[in-house]
């Protein structure tokens, strides 16, 4: 659609046609003319007042229809819940699980923020629950929601602005400013922000590519908030980990049966989804010396809600990286040993996969996260059980790459091993390269006092 400011529009003229009198009104914008007949020439005159006021006031035309363009969109217009409806199922069928679950979140979030008023919603957490676990789960689509849920959703349909009328730059700033909360009102975190406004303006790009809306341009900022940076307080040093290593393998067979998960996410500082997907064909384990792991596929839990498979796992390649990447990360003697002792006593499941529950399936985040929380209450101290210190498995991953830096690895090579960029690395964990950097000044320092 293209637009155009150069209008121009002519006096109406009578015409007849096998005796009978018609009107024709003709105007041209662009180089594209146009012209509309009316019955009487009254009506006629009345068309042409509505289009010279629209030139008049300055505003944009659409060149091939001949129309205002606030008129093109005021006739293709749809509720913002029917255009999030819309926008998530485009989405929804090249997105992976977790994906879905994250748009879903995103314009239940914004939703509520985006209606003629309030009067007769429910409270907060109900309509969150009806937004995101059925208006937004395409998956549910034909599902009969429950009374309460179909309530909620009989009222959005009625109360929802048109998508135009965030052509209103304060009902996107009044969306924007909802995204940043949380559900008890407290401001969410800078990645969950970041996250949702990225899906709000692509529903909005979605809304101007069909024609509702003007491009909108606000300014707007997130609330100041640093939460990238890794906090040094929750890295577990060299000793804690083995500690807790060792308090897994204290525990039951269960515990001795993720004692090696446990350890891919220390020594190769694997992500749990990819140490859920490592099949043994992927590892290379030696005798004696350094192995090597060869990450290709992640499982992450998404919940059978959001998989087209209906499996709780998704089954999808590395994190941000091309379906086929692999990551080949150099592992240490100690890992080693301990996947190789993994697979004496436990075998691999028939697909391949290292890591199983005992009835064969995929490892759940719930079973070792309980393990964990075993481990810290038996490896650490009651001031450490109580501080952030090693809160989750992920912080194993934390600490490998900090123990790489500390080491005098250069950055692009932990980065690589990682499976980040390098900026991803100096934003993340900028405390734990301050400590290498003190490393590089120290050795800087003897090469020069040597050469004096």
């Amino acid at each position: 659609m293209g637009k155009t400011y150069d209008v121009r529009i002519w006096s109406v003229r009578q015409r007849k046609d096998r005796g009978q009198t018609s009107a024709e009104l003709r105007w041209k914008t662009g180089e594209t003319p146009h012209s509309q007949t009316f019955r009487t020439k009254t009506l006629a005159e009345g068309r042409r007042a509505e289009l010279l006021r629209v030139a008049h006031a300055g505003e944009p035309f659409d060149e091939e229809t001949g129309l205002p363009l606030a008129e093109l969109r005021q006739r293709d217009d749809v509720s913002w819940y029917q255009h999030a409806r819309e926008y998530i199922e485009m989405k929804w069928k090249h997105s992976p699980g977790s994906t879905r679950r994250t748009l879903a979140e995103a314009m239940a979030t914004v939703a509520p923020a985006l209606v003629v008023d309030t009067k007769g919603m429910a409270d907060a957490r109900t309509v969150r629950t009806a937004l995101y676990s059925w208006a937004f789960n395409v998956s549910r689509r034909d599902e009969q929601p429950p009374d309460e849920v179909a309530r909620v959703l009989a009222w959005f349909e009625r109360k929802s602005l048109p998508t135009s009328a965030l052509a209103d730059r304060m009902k996107v700033r009044a969306a924007l400013d909802a995204l940043t909360k949380k559900l008890d009102g407290t401001t969410a975190s800078a990645s969950t922000i970041r996250r949702k406004r990225a899906i709000f303006h692509n529903a909005l790009g979605y809304a101007v590519d069909a024609g509702r809306l003007p491009l909108p341009r606000v300014q707007w900022k997130a609330p100041e908030q640093v939460d990238e940076e890794l906090d040094p307080a929750c890295v577990p040093d060299p000793r804690q980990a083995l500690a807790l290593l060792d308090a897994v393998r204290a525990q039951s067979a269960r515990g001795r049966h993720l004692v090696a998960f446990f350890g891919c996410m220390y020594y190769a500082a694997a992500r749990p989804a990819e140490v859920i997907g490592l099949r043994a064909q992927d590892c290379d384990l030696p005798r004696c010396g350094w192995g090597a792991l060869r990450l290709r596929e992640t499982r992450p839990r998404s919940g059978s809600a959001w998989t087209d498979s209906g499996e709780a796992h998704d089954k999808r390649g590395l994190k941000h990286r091309p379906r086929k990447a692999v990551r080949t990360v150099p592992v240490p003697p100690d890992l080693v040993a301990l996947l190789r002792w993994h697979v004496t006593a436990y075998g691999v499941a028939p697909d391949g996969r290292l890591f199983r529950t005992q009835r064969g399936g995929l490892i759940q985040d719930t079973g070792y996260g309980e393990v964990w929380a075993e481990a810290r209450s038996r490896a650490l101290t009651p001031s450490q059980r109580a501080s952030q210190l090693a809160k989750r498995p992920y912080d194993l991953r934390h600490a490998a790459v900090s123990t790489w830096l500390s080491s005098g690895v250069e950055p692009q090579v932990v980065a690589a091993r990682a499976g980040h960029s390098v900026a991803v690395l100096f934003r993340v964990y900028a405390k734990c390269l301050e400590g290498a950097a003190a490393t590089a000044n120290a050795r800087i320092e003897a090469m020069l006092r040597n050469g004096r």
